[in-house]
């Protein structure tokens, strides 16, 4: 869901110093909150405030975005030409797209404002690209504030894609953390009928996901699949396959979907600290939460922004 991206990032515009000034007056402002909310409102009648929880599903989609889109800000009130903080995010058509981190509201719980947990799914897929990559630009600058090399302050350039040291003339580009998530499923048909969830200590009870983890050094996206799923849950996989990718910008990551098979024989050993519960929930299950909006008493799953709901989907629609 946050993979849907359909502006033109044009590259050749970002050095451009008279073409960047020209795409500013007229251009539609994405604005950002340190929480990494943005100004939303409802579309095609559909009732109530913008979903606030970063944990609910939102129950109001159909599941293909389009319920709620951004309210973009005129840039006319930020200046004549670009601020220095302002991120090029694109153009589509006539339109041309900014993004530029505020302060923090006063109003925490301002319904109008929402994050991408909250409204990803519910947006259409421009919307929903254009907040992902203001998201992920916006918190690397936030970090990205020093020279890695000398400790000296960095500048953005390139229309708030690069960074560039003065002191060392060092030039740095946004960081993307990997991170595998695999849905493990058992040995039974061909997409076996049992799936293995876990909840962490810090998650609404009755929350579960499939396992995820970062990878590490000289790791490969197999090897770290591996890795993890024997490291949190104490269970050997085999027959790992790639599914598909999504943007994370929570804070930088890239998760990068698999499958794989274990036995459901072997005792599943929770990790101190990191885990606190994991069993096996049968396709039944999975499509009776999916079928109830994606929640049944004792089994909450991810949110429709999530690459973790999708890869649920599509393993619970499966032959087994």
């Amino acid at each position: 869901m946050l993979s849907r991206s359909t502006v033109d990032r044009d590259e050749a515009v970002r050095t451009d110093a008279r073409r960047l000034a020209e795409r500013w007056p007229g251009a539609k402002l994405v604005l950002v909150d340190p929480r990494g909310r943005t100004p939303v409102r409802t579309l095609g009648g559909v009732e109530g405030r913008a979903p606030l929880s970063g944990w609910g599903d939102p129950g109001a989609s159909s599941g293909g975005g389009g319920d709620y889109a951004l309210s973009f800000q005129d840039t006319a009130g930020f200046g004549p030409t670009p601020p220095e903080r302002a991120v090029l995010l694109g153009e589509s058509g006539d339109d041309v797209y900014w993004a530029l981190r505020v302060d923090e509201r006063a109003d925490r719980d301002d319904p109008s404002w929402a994050d991408l947990r909250a409204v990803g799914a519910l947006l259409g897929d421009t919307d929903a690209g254009l907040l992902t990559a203001a998201v992920a630009l916006l918190n690397w600058h936030d970090a990205a504030g020093f020279c890695s090399a000398c400790g000296s302050p960095t500048r953005r350039v390139k229309a708030g894609w690069a960074r560039d040291c003065p002191a060392c003339g060092r030039e740095e580009y946004p960081r993307t953390d990997p991170a595998v998530i695999c849905l493990v499923h058992d040995e039974e048909g061909v997409n076996g009928e049992h799936v293995l969830l876990a909840r962490q200590a810090v998650w609404p009870a009755e929350r579960y996901s499939v396992l995820a983890g970062f990878v590490e050094a000289g790791e490969s996206l197999e090897a770290c699949v591996a890795r993890e799923i024997a490291e949190e849950v104490g269970v050997a996989v085999r027959g790992v396959r790639y599914l598909g990718s999504q943007p994370w910008p929570l804070p930088r990551s890239l998760m990068v979907g698999f499958a794989a098979v274990a036995s459901r024989e072997t005792p599943l050993q929770p990790r101190d600290g990191e885990i606190e519960e994991a069993h096996w929930v049968h396709r039944d299950e999975v499509r009776a939460a999916l079928a109830a909006g994606g929640s049944v008493p004792g089994l909450i799953l991810p949110g429709r922004a999530s690459i973790a709901r999708q890869m649920l989907e599509g393993w619970a629609n499966a032959s087994g």
